[in-house]
């Protein structure tokens, strides 16, 4: 493969295992995260001709700013997130928003900006979540941000089609990294999901990175508007009781 990859949220975690995954595929892979030293860090470790640049997906001066001048752009794939849980009754405006921001906005603004950019028959891919299917208690704004990155991704696929630049969605489950390093603190709360897990353990960065570079690839060729469940089959069962974990945790 050739020309420019660009991960959003590529410093750590499902982006950072994409970005390696891309870059070994030929891409000149650009690691853009709101944490700048991170993803010079990352850029480093890639070598050749990857490069960092630092965006933050709540401006839209960042977003447009990263994706400037850019060459011959051909993949974009958007995994800034983050998850801040509590009951709808008890959860703060501003943290319902921080996560509407980051999750939903922030990947209105990639598709914005990376779709006025992206080469004719280029390939974006945006970070869902098994919440975009699943409700969880405490899990209001993640879910809600998440189902509607869902149908933004279909309708992007829809208005960018005619260009030939197809636009699909991953919804993993659970997965090792720093985004759900704090479910290990909860007791009993990572064992739960487990067990609502058919293939009975957690999912790896790089099986979502996999998945990523398959729909950025020819071998993905007549996929667009789709979501795909990489998350070991727990979107069969039911949702971990983040609620009552926490809450017994806390003694409530």
């Amino acid at each position: 493969m050739s020309g420019t990859a660009v991960v959003v949220g590529g410093a750590s975690g499902i982006g950072l295992a994409t970005a390696r995954a891309l870059a070994a595929d030929g891409y000149a892979v650009v690691v853009a995260d709101v944490n700048g030293e991170a993803a010079q860090a990352a850029a480093a470790d890639l070598g050749g001709s990857a490069r960092a640049i630092t965006m933050d997906v709540t401006s839209e001066e960042s977003v447009a700013a990263g994706f400037d001048g850019l060459d011959d752009l051909r993949v974009v794939v958007s995994c800034a997130g983050l998850t801040m849980p509590g009951a709808i009754t008890e959860l703060p405006l501003e943290q319902w928003q921080t996560t509407i921001d980051v999750c939903l906005t922030g990947s209105f603004l990639v598709l914005k900006h990376a779709g006025q950019r992206i080469a004719d028959g280029g390939s974006i891919v945006v970070i869902s979540s098994l919440n975009a299917r699943q409700p969880g208690a405490a899990m209001a704004s993640y879910c809600a941000s998440k189902a509607g990155v869902t149908m933004l991704v279909e309708v992007a696929a829809l208005e960018m089609a005619a260009r030939g630049v197809r636009v699909n969605a991953i919804q993993p489950g659970v997965v090792d990294t720093p985004l759900t390093a704090g479910l290990a603190l909860v007791p009993g709360l990572m064992e739960e999901y487990v067990e609502n897990t058919p293939l009975g353990r957690a999912g790896q960065p790089e099986e979502i990175a996999s998945m990523a570079a398959f729909l950025v690839s020819d071998r993905a060729a007549w996929i667009t508007g789709a979501a795909f469940d990489v998350n070991g089959g727990a979107h069969l069962q039911r949702y971990p009781d983040v609620l009552g974990k926490v809450r017994a945790m806390m003694g409530v």
